[in-house]
């Protein structure tokens, strides 16, 4: 099984040139430390970032790197966050820079500077004196290189899906936000969706009992935009099929049931199995509706179609994550948390809030019933105060927005964050250690304690107590 190969320093910014040699497969990887009998050292003097608040900021003035699609459409959103302000953006297409601050200037917001044309613009961005946030939005393979650059510089960074794909990886940006004393957080925004955010809040109120098992993916039919020549920029997203094995990004189910179960907070993920299916749905799509002549038919795909990692914690409990992006299907996050008395599913049928729930003593006939007056009941706070903005701020029905309301707020108001980088680790860890797991066989693997010990404590999360939003001026 092949493993992710590890991407030169000279490649940042995802340039033509560097995602074609990754297809060709330059660059392997170091042994991999996935299953690691102990965790890293602590440097003297270097602390946990547990419980560590934020700084209060007047304005939180974001700088954004990579402005494809994910970039693009959130800079608005930043924007539009009361006390903050968009001051630099990046992207190493310098049109794609002007662009989006031209966007920005047409909304009535102040022109932020843009930077572009070489791999090292980011860098040069991050030599200014007006940046407390850092957004990268890069493709995965920079993710790594640009959040750690973003805490050497001082700066507080959110970091998109996966902060990083290698375990090495993961531990550095642990001990970096350590050793600086920044945080470096996940861009988790289905952490902050309406549904999973209610179903956490109902978990922790005892509603389903005593939580057992968990299920949650990433199951989304992107072959048509893996084969689109201007979707992902240089094909870099449907080269990672063509590269490695592993579960590329399990996060956006993961994480909330992780969250429901109090990962890192009473809590932790111990060890993670793989299965794979074969790799089928690229090359038959490919095969149906790509011309002959397109330049994907050079490429050989590994990454199966539908890969699967079960996870025990260390209370007993389990968790399926599952990811594929190659088969035709439905969207679905799967979103599946069950205990003692009773299960919610979410992704289940054409209810209004799209999830089920089966409860006692409240149910009884092995009959479901819509979890709307359950998501009345336990619907967080953050969506009542902020719900009526989000959808018309931001995508994803609105929780993208309610990610960047939240992180400016904790900025603002000098809060401890909700996400940390541990969290951030451990929801990533699945991706380099299905390759493992793969490559042994399917064997189990023992999934790092990113916290050194500190998951046995209780403390806050996403489960938030109200706060407002300081007043700007």
């Amino acid at each position: 099984m092949s493993r992710t190969p590890a991407v030169s320093r000279r490649l940042l910014l995802g340039s033509a040139a560097a995602t074609g040699a990754l297809a060709a497969g330059i660059g392997a990887a170091a042994p991999s430390a996935a299953a690691s009998d102990e965790a890293p050292r602590r440097r003297p003097g270097q602390k946990s970032m547990i419980g560590v608040p934020f700084a209060a900021h007047r304005t939180v003035r974001v700088a954004v790197i990579g402005l494809g699609n994910r970039g693009g459409s959130m800079i608005t959103g930043w924007a539009a966050v009361p006390g903050c302000t968009v001051t630099a953006v990046c992207d190493i297409r310098a049109d794609r820079a002007e662009r989006a601050a031209d966007r920005l200037e047409s909304k009535g917001r102040p022109r932020p500077a843009a930077y572009g044309g070489s791999a090292d613009s980011y860098a040069r961005m991050l030599r200014r004196d007006d940046i407390d946030l850092v957004y990268i939005a890069t493709p995965w393979e920079f993710h790594y290189e640009h959040g750690r650059a973003a805490l050497l510089s001082g700066r507080h960074a959110v970091v998109e899906l996966p902060i990083a794909t290698e375990l090495r990886q993961l531990w550095d940006l642990v001990d970096t936000s350590e050793r600086t004393r920044r945080h470096l957080l996940l861009s988790e925004n289905c952490n902050y969706g309406r549904n999973e955010l209610a179903m956490l809040k109902a978990a922790h109120d005892g509603l389903f009992g005593d939580i057992t098992n968990g299920h949650g993916g990433y199951l989304h039919d992107l072959r048509e935009l893996l084969f689109s020549d201007t979707y992902y920029t240089d094909s870099w997203r449907r080269l990672w099929h063509t590269r490695s094995t592993a579960s590329f990004y399990p996060m956006h189910g993961l994480a909330p049931i992780a969250a429901a179960m109090d990962v890192n907070r009473g809590d932790r993920m111990t060890t993670l199995r793989a299965t794979t299916t074969a790799p089928k749905g690229l090359a038959d799509y490919r095969a149906r509706f790509v011309p002959r002549d397109h330049p994907s038919w050079k490429e050989t795909y590994i990454n199966g179609d539908l890969v699967t990692c079960m996870i025990e914690t260390a209370r007993g409990r389990t968790i399926r994550a599952e990811h594929d992006v190659s088969s035709p299907r439905p969207y679905s996050r799967i979103n599946t948390l069950a205990g003692s008395r009773g299960i919610v599913e979410d992704y289940a049928g054409p209810a209004p809030t799209g999830a089920r729930i089966y409860v006692e003593p409240d149910h009884s006939g092995h009959t479901w019933r819509d979890f709307e007056t359950y998501r009345k009941e336990y619907d967080h706070w953050l969506w009542r105060k902020v719900g009526d903005d989000a959808a018309n701020n931001g995508g994803h029905g609105g929780m993208d927005y309610v990610l960047q309301w939240r992180t400016v707020q904790l900025m603002r108001a000098g809060l401890v964050p909700d996400i940390d980088v541990y969290d951030s680790a451990a929801w990533c860890s699945p991706v380099p250690l299905s390759v493992t797991s793969l490559a042994r066989g399917g064997r189990p693997v023992e999934i790092p304690d990113f916290t050194r010990g500190a998951w046995r404590e209780r403390r806050p999360g996403l489960d938030s107590e109200p706060t407002d939003m300081p007043p700007v001026g």
